[in-house]
């Protein structure tokens, strides 16, 4: 058995859903244009530069979760799906990840954004398995904040290592793994697989990706 890992944001999307979705309330009136464009804006430059506080951050990303019924949540979602996220995917990435699914492997997303606003997007993919940021519930309900270790760096691989478990795996189990991203941020991740492989990367991971002969590719 094969392992194929796909960051989702900028990767398998061309866009970022993290940062969208945040927009896409901000359009709605859900958000307070003047205060949380801004912070989200700065919160995605952190993200780039490597240097984001992720609790920080899903403290303001979870919030309005918390502040709103589920059904209302969804209803936006299915609208930000068909608006935002439906034009983001490319006919290269959906290709990519149905020849793994198709070839036999065992196919995960692994994202640090949360799984409320992922799991449709994996879904739309039709890949089975989601490795995302967790928002806790009580009784049903969003409660801003996150269960668990956030997927982000290396939390990454505390994640994906716990999902394989589950499955009675280890990265050990396969003869060929691969992580597809975007980001530094998921460099040790990729560190972790035997084929790594840089879409549309950053400048740092692209001078990364070129020093260590990891393939650079495109899915736009």
């Amino acid at each position: 058995m094969n392992l194929a890992l796909f960051d989702l944001d900028n990767t398998l999307l061309a866009g970022d859903s993290d940062f969208a979705w945040a927009q896409f309330l901000i359009g709605k009136g859900v958000l307070d244009r003047e205060v949380q464009e801004a912070k989200n804006i700065e919160f995605y430059e952190h993200y780039k530069a490597g240097t984001l506080d992720i609790f920080a951050f899903l403290d303001f990303q979870l919030a309005p979760l918390a502040r709103h019924p589920r059904a209302q949540l969804d209803t936006w979602h299915r609208e930000f799906m068909d608006v935002v996220i439906r034009p983001m995917i490319t006919a290269k990435a959906r290709t990519l990840a149905r020849q793994h699914m198709d070839d036999g492997a065992l196919v995960a997303v692994v994202t640090a954004t949360n799984a409320f606003v992922t799991g449709p997007i994996v879904r739309e993919f039709g890949i089975p398995h989601l490795v995302a940021t967790i928002p806790a519930q009580e009784g049903g309900a969003f409660t801003g904040k996150p269960r668990g270790t956030p997927a982000f760096k290396a939390g990454k691989i505390e994640r994906v290592e716990a999902w394989l478990e589950s499955l009675g795996l280890h990265m050990g189990s396969f003869e060929h793994s691969w992580f597809y991203s975007d980001s530094h941020n998921d460099l040790p991740l990729m560190g972790r697989v035997s084929n790594p492989v840089a879409v549309d990367p950053d400048d740092t991971l692209r001078a990364h990706a070129t020093a260590q002969g990891w393939p650079v590719i495109s899915l736009r």
